[in-house]
C-alpha cells in the first residue's frame, strides 16, 4: 500500500490510435495496483462508445478508470478538465494506496501535464456578458482581437468560437491582451512527481493493418447505429460530431459512400491521425523508452 507520497508510483503509456494501449494499460495497472487516467479526447464523452474505441465495462474489470464518461457530447472541455481528472485521480491513488497509469492517444494533454499551462483569472458576471454580446458576430469579434493581439490570434481559427471567447474574457477581465496576459502568468505544470514515458511503436504498414482491421470491427459492432442516434439527439454542430468515424459516417448517411468506401475512409483517416500522432510523441517527450506492445509488457511486468 502506498499511503504515502513518496511511495506512490506512475507511468505514461502514449502511442498512436489502434496501437494496443488500452489492453496494455489493463494488463499494467492489475500488476501495478493502479488506477487508470484515460487522456482521449472522444473516450471522454458519454454515449460515444464504438467510434472510441473506449474499453468496455468488462475489458475494464476491477479497473478504476478516470477520464471516461466525463462530459456529454454537447459540452466543451479543454486542458483544465484534464487537469482536475489528474488532480483528482492524484488525490484518490494516495488515499486508496493505488499507483497510476496514465494512457491515451490525446498526448497533447499529457505535454500539457509535464509542462503547466498558465492559470486563468476568474471571470465575473460582466465580463461573461461583454464576451457573449462580441461572439454574436464572430468574424468582428475575431478581427478586434487580431488588431490588438496578431501574435496570439494568428494561431487561433477565425470560426473557433471557444478559443476567441476565452480570449475576449482574459482581455475584458484583465485588460491584458492574451500574449501580455501569459507573460505575467507563466505556466505552471501539474505533474511534479517522477513520470516515466512508455511509448508502443508499431510499423506504419502493420498499424494500418490493425486500424483497417479495427474500423470493419466497429462497423461490425454497430458504429452506424450509435452516429444515428448521436445525430438524432445531439445534431451536427458540437466538436465532437467533427471527430475521425463520425464525420465519414454522418456523409455515408448523406448517401456520399456506399459501406465499402465508408471502411476505407475511416482507415485512411485513421492512419493519417497515427502518423500526426507518431510525429507529435516524438517531437514532444525526451527520455522515452519505446517499443513494442510486447517488449514493453516484459519490460513493465517482469
Amino acid at each position: 500500500m502506498n499511503k504515502h507520497t513518496n511511495s506512490f508510483r506512475q507511468l505514461a503509456l502514449i502511442g498512436s490510435t489502434a496501437s494496443g494501449k488500452t489492453a496494455l494499460s489493463i494488463k499494467l495497472a492489475t500488476h501495478l495496483n493502479a488506477y487508470i487516467l484515460s487522456l482521449d479526447s472522444l473516450s471522454i464523452y458519454n454515449e460515444i462508445d464504438i467510434v472510441s474505441a473506449k474499453p468496455s465495462i468488462e475489458e475494464r474489470g476491477d479497473i478504476r478508470h478516470f477520464g471516461i464518461d466525463v462530459v456529454n457530447p454537447d459540452e466543451n472541455f479543454d486542458v483544465t478538465t484534464f487537469i482536475k481528472l489528474y488532480q483528482d485521480v492524484h488525490a484518490h491513488c494516495l488515499n486508496d494506496g493505488k499507483n497510476l497509469v496514465i494512457v491515451g492517444g490525446t498526448s497533447f494533454y499529457l505535454k500539457m501535464l509535464m509542462d503547466g499551462i498558465s492559470e486563468l483569472p476568474p471571470i465575473s458576471e460582466n465580463t461573461k456578458h461583454l464576451t457573449t454580446e462580441h461572439l454574436h458576430n464572430v468574424e468582428q469579434a475575431y478581427d478586434f482581437l487580431y488588431t490588438l493581439d496578431e501574435a496570439y490570434m494568428c494561431n487561433i481559427e477565425p470560426t473557433d468560437t471557444y478559443r476567441i471567447g476565452k480570449a475576449l474574457n482574459i482581455y475584458f477581465e484583465t485588460s491584458l491582451v492574451p500574449t501580455v496576459y501569459f507573460e505575467e502568468h507563466p505556466p505552471r505544470a501539474t505533474i511534479t512527481e517522477p513520470l516515466p514515458v512508455y511509448q508502443i511503436v508499431w510499423e506504419r504498414e502493420v498499424l494500418r493493418e490493425r486500424i483497417a482491421l479495427r474500423t470493419q470491427m466497429m462497423v461490425n459492432s454497430g458504429l452506424i447505429d450509435e452516429i444515428c442516434l448521436l445525430e438524432k439527439k445531439y445534431g451536427r454542430a458540437p466538436n465532437c460530431m467533427k471527430s475521425i468515424g463520425i464525420k465519414e459516417t454522418l456523409a455515408y448517411l448523406d448517401g456520399v459512400y456506399d459501406k465499402k468506401m465508408l471502411i476505407e475512409k475511416i482507415t485512411t483517416n485513421t492512419a493519417r491521425l497515427a502518423k500526426r500522432q507518431t510525429t507529435f510523441n516524438n517531437s514532444q517527450f525526451e527520455n522515452v523508452i519505446k517499443g513494442s506492445v510486447e517488449a514493453l509488457e516484459g519490460l513493465l511486468l517482469k
